[in-house]
């Protein structure tokens, strides 16, 4: 799969999201199987720009190309202004943000609030091909089927943006209002898939190998787009990869290397981060990866009162060796059976019984 000239190692990739996907995260994602990892959203906002916040998401030092930087705003030349910010300082690739459910981003009509202006979200989005294109670098979008389920408008805009020269469509399968709430649905992605030329990315409730199957299939989707599921799991990225090349599972990956990989990660987060706020964004993360580890919620709750590195470090390596005295791999997880194409049976067979 290709975005422009850059070829992608493969069709999963990282979703991007506020206050996750950072620079060691992304990193970490792509050394485990991710083929692609978007940043954080970088606002568009120029008095924003020389903020510490601003310039911790704009650094890619170190980061393996191709890298994708996603924008977040509501004027479209402020958003144009965004991605040539971005493009100088390393941007490859540029992404709309068109599909943030949060109310201080809708509050602002930025995010998914943008798919109630049809007008306006155009406007921005040939404003950001425009700025880019001069510096061959590609545009894509993320959105929401739409803003309720009275108005799913992502087939529209999805048509819209592809004849303005966006590259990629990604599309997570729930509206605004439905936030991370009940099920994502898929056929609207299917449909986005079978109307547009560019290539069309499945977003929502991919959690298991399983899953990424069956959504690849049900949508005709060239990619899919995993964000939750790879919280404290991102070795989830070689789970799928394997299973959709043998159609066997991949052992779950031992104490040892999640230790390492963690202790790694938390270096590489303290790096950019600093002692300070590192110690204190590490948290979340550290609470993802052992949240259903036997004693997790104990360590988690003790580790939450640590406000020095060397002492996180010390106590989330202390808790995996432990846990390496009782188990030689970290329990398997998924969702096996809950994909889309389980759903269609389970509709069909409803259908079936209600007839007869």
């Amino acid at each position: 799969m290709n975005i422009g000239p850059y070829a992608l190692a493969n069709r999963l990739f990282v979703a991007p999201m506020a206050g996750v996907t950072d620079r060691p995260f992304r990193q970490l994602c792509k050394k485990l199987g991710a083929g692609y990892a978007v940043s954080e959203m970088v606002t568009s906002r120029r008095d924003l720009w020389d903020s510490l916040k601003t310039s911790r998401r704009a650094n890619h030092a170190g980061e393996a190309a191709p890298i994708a930087v996603q924008i977040a705003g509501t004027d479209a030349q402020m958003m144009a202004e965004a991605a040539a910010y971005n493009v100088d300082r390393g941007a490859q690739i540029i992404d709309i943000n068109m599909g943030c459910p949060a109310k201080k981003v809708c509050n602002k009509w930025a995010g998914s609030a943008l798919m109630q202006d049809e007008t306006l979200a155009l406007q921005i989005v040939e404003a950001v091909v425009a700025a880019c294109a001069p510096h061959g670098v590609p545009v894509t979008l993320k959105m929401r089927t739409g803003w309720c389920q009275a108005h799913k408008n992502a087939l529209a805009i999805a048509r819209a943006a592809e004849s303005a020269g966006v590259q990629m469509v990604t599309v997570h399968g729930r509206t605004r209002e439905q936030g991370y709430k009940g099920l994502a649905e898929y056929d609207t992605i299917a449909a986005v898939k079978s109307a547009l030329r560019i290539p069309v990315v499945a977003n929502g409730d991919i959690s298991s190998p399983e899953k990424a199957r069956d959504v690849l299939a049900y949508t005709g989707a060239d990619a899919v787009m995993i964000g939750r599921a790879a919280q404290g799991r991102p070795w989830i990225f070689r789970e799928v990869a394997h299973f959709l090349a043998t159609g066997t599972h991949l052992a779950p990956p031992l104490v040892a290397e999640v230790r390492r990989l963690l202790l790694d990660h938390l270096l590489d987060h303290y790096d950019l981060y600093g002692q300070y706020t590192g110690v204190r964004t590490a948290r979340k993360h550290i609470g993802w990866y052992v949240k259903t580890l036997p004693g997790g919620e104990v360590f988690r709750a003790k580790m939450n009162l640590l406000e020095d590195c060397e002492a996180q470090l010390r106590a989330v390596g202390d808790f995996f060796e432990a846990l390496g005295d009782r188990m030689d791999r970290i329990p398997a997880t998924g969702d096996a059976g809950s994909g889309p194409r389980q759903a269609w049976m389970n509709k069909d067979k409803n259908q079936e019984e209600a007839a007869a």
